[in-house]
């Protein structure tokens, strides 16, 4: 692997981890607006990666998927809070959550802005975006998606800035598509509880097999239910970048 490949693979591997770090901030910060000062005390209100790295779903799921699939995924630590410090007992719950892909989606569009005017060629542009494209949609040999997208970016700084702003904005979007799926333990599920007046003793069978129903969806016919709002996300950040 050629020196810029190396660099390009740790700032996609490296903004996965703080795309998924500001996302657990963004809890945390919504819960103390709405009264909570759980992630606060617990210093969970920080950039510093070690407050909210966790050993498998940030630094081995991710490496270990990434250098046998070509495609990466994890998590950070969830930042702690107390809903019943909440202001609104009903619905506090439901803006915590969402404050998270909602946070991804503000971030994937600056970035998208900030990608739209920066100083460059429609075809310099457009060779960047093709190559990316062939990096998420795994075009190719592994060799030859991160080599032609490092010989893109490098032909100019603004090029480089280009490159780097496509990775915040997948990141974001996916980030933010999956939490909104409305299965625990995901973010979307919160929405569930008010709206269709769960019983306790639902909510707690939902929080503890939730994950194997979320898998049985990922790796079944379903999971295009996930795809398809992924798609047009991403088409419209990146139409905008464009």
């Amino acid at each position: 692997m050629a020196p810029q490949e190396i660099v390009l693979v740790g700032f996609y591997l490296t903004i996965l981890l703080y795309t998924v770090i500001l996302h657990e901030i963004s809890h945390g910060v919504m819960a103390r607006w709405l009264g909570d000062k759980t992630a606060e005390y617990a210093g969970r209100l920080t950039l510093n990666p070690v407050s909210h790295v966790d050993p498998v779903g940030s630094i081995v799921v991710p490496l270990v998927m990434f250098f046998t699939t070509g495609f990466a995924f994890g998590w950070a630590k969830p930042v702690p809070y107390n809903p019943y410090n909440l202001k609104n007992q009903e619905w506090g719950p439901v803006a915590v959550a969402f404050a998270g892909p909602g946070s991804n989606f503000v971030i994937a569009f600056v970035a998208a802005i900030l990608a739209h005017f920066l100083p460059m060629s429609l075809a310099e542009r457009e060779d960047i975006f093709a190559r990316f494209f062939g990096i998420i949609g795994q075009v190719g040999e592994w060799s030859d998606r991160w080599g032609g997208f490092a010989d893109a970016v490098a032909g100019s700084i603004p090029g480089i800035f280009l490159g780097f702003l496509l990775m915040v904005i997948f990141w974001n979007v996916l980030l933010g598509v999956f939490n909104m799926v409305p299965i625990p333990p995901l973010d979307g599920s919160k929405l569930l509880y008010p709206l269709l007046s769960l019983k306790p003793e639902t909510i707690l069978f939902l929080e503890q097999y939730g994950f194997v129903f979320l898998l049985l969806i990922i790796f079944s016919p379903l999971g295009a239910l996930i795809q398809w709002p992924l798609s047009i996300l991403l088409d419209f950040f990146l139409g905008v970048a464009m």
